[in-house]
């Protein structure tokens, strides 16, 4: 039985199951509370009226002695209808003085439920009541009433029972079924993505019930999934091809080293080699900050940060550079707004930003440097009137190594805007970049 009991509770069918078998026995248990309830009543209204139907008969003739007591009886037998009580009395030697009750009266007398008559087929309730000179009363009403009344109770009871016990099986095994018929699906699903068809997902009825928000929710981690193995194709694509060129190089100092009989000469090429060197594990570095940032882990450290206040404090600390370049600096920065975050990669987003647009804009050319709150979320727009990108490279420039044709000749590995497309997508944002009369880059933040 326990193992049984294990399985239904770890099945649709059977959780459904009990909770209705629960329900039936409820319903069973209520109709029998409703049946004794009911069943004492009427036995306490027959006794009341057989009480009252006795102090009647001894009150008002009692006077007269028996005799004036069979005399009334007579005369009620004779008036009475089918549902009338029934009436026997009978003198000290057992003697009928009056009455057609057909029953053995009762030696002691008070109450008796269960009055059977001589020939067995009527059943009645009745008071004996013990006169002055040994003669004894017994008045008597019959119980087929109440127990119609009571086999009303049971049968509706027992209906009721059934009833519930056959709803509850037809509706665990029609929610066992919709439930199997929907897992199935999922369950043919997740089969297909694990046999390497990444492009399949769970689905979905437009319901919106339970199962559709789960698979909703599958489905977002799925293509969360895809987006992240996407990224490893590309970024073991992109390093593959992007670090050639430094390695190569690298690996040319070095050989140019061992061949070189010139001290002076073999210093230099040690110290280029040096620098190349640096530079891949600045690259590696930057790499891993980026795969740091998208695996979403500093959202656990977040805290509320003033990005007026950041903005203020990188403005005040690049306004130097900017200045001795050439450029020049436009501020709009509204006071007050406030995001969850991470305050050391939100300057490190505004950081990379502004390098940008100082490495790839010529002397002359103005930052603008805005921020304001648009409705839930807040605006930081980094941007200039510079010479711009080319519209076909915009939706790219936020890829790994991605550069514009522009900015090849400029120092940079092409990572600072990967990194900050990072940080964004961390903070539950999104950037975006356009490039008409110049080129600016938009980061949207929520502000809760």
């Amino acid at each position: 039985m326990k193992p049984l009991l294990s399985t239904l509770w770890r099945s649709t069918f059977g959780l459904v199951a009990l909770v209705s078998l629960g329900l039936a026995l409820s319903a069973l248990l209520i109709g029998f509370v409703v049946y004794e309830v009911a069943h004492e009543a009427l036995e306490e209204q027959l006794d009341h009226r057989i009480a009252a139907e006795t102090r009647a008969l001894l009150v008002e003739n009692g006077r007269g002695g028996v005799d004036e007591v069979a005399r009334a009886i007579r005369q009620r037998e004779a008036a009475s209808s089918g549902d009338s009580l029934a009436y026997r009395l009978v003198d000290h030697t057992g003697q009928t003085l009056a009455g057609s009750l057909d029953a053995p009266v009762p030696a002691a007398p008070g109450y008796l439920e269960h009055l059977v008559d001589k020939r067995g087929d009527r059943v009645s309730q009745a008071l004996t009541t013990a006169l002055a000179d040994g003669s004894r009363l017994v008045v008597a009403a019959d119980r087929a009433a109440l127990n119609e009344t009571d086999e009303t109770i049971l049968t509706i009871t027992a209906i009721a029972f059934a009833a519930m016990l056959l709803i509850g099986i037809a509706g665990a095994w029609t929610v066992g079924s919709v439930t199997r018929t929907r897992l199935r699906e999922i369950d043919s699903a997740a089969q297909a993505i694990i046999d390497g068809d990444l492009s399949r997902r769970m689905p979905l009825d437009g319901s919106g019930s339970e199962f559709d928000r789960v698979s909703a929710t599958l489905n977002r981690m799925l293509e969360r999934i895809a987006a992240l193995l996407d990224n490893l194709r590309q970024v073991s694509s992109d390093v593959a091809h992007d670090l050639r060129t430094p390695l190569t190089r690298l690996n040319n100092r070095l050989d140019e080293a061992l061949s070189t009989t010139d001290e002076a000469d073999r210093q230099l090429a040690i110290e280029a080699a040096l620098a190349d060197s640096r530079e891949l594990l600045d690259l590696f570095a930057a790499l891993l900050r980026i795969s740091e940032v998208e695996a979403l882990a500093v959202r656990r450290h977040f805290s509320e940060v003033a990005l007026g206040a950041l903005l203020d404090e990188l403005v005040d600390a690049y306004l130097p550079d900017i200045e001795a370049s050439g450029h020049r600096l436009q501020c709009e920065i509204e006071a007050g707004v406030v995001v969850p975050g991470d305050r050391r990669l939100l300057r490190q987003l505004i950081a990379n930003l502004l390098d940008n647009t100082l490495r790839h804009t010529p002397a002359g050319t103005t930052i603008s440097v805005r921020l304001s709150a648009v409705d839930d979320h807040a605006a930081i727009t980094i941007g200039d009137d510079g010479p711009g990108v080319a519209a076909n490279e915009l939706p790219r420039l936020f890829q790994r190594f991605a550069r514009s044709e522009r900015s090849r000749h400029t120092a940079g590995s092409g990572l600072g805007l990967a990194l900050v497309a990072a940080i964004a997508t961390a903070h539950r944002g999104r950037v975006s970049a356009t490039s008409n009369g110049g080129f600016s880059i938009t980061v949207e933040l929520p502000e809760r």
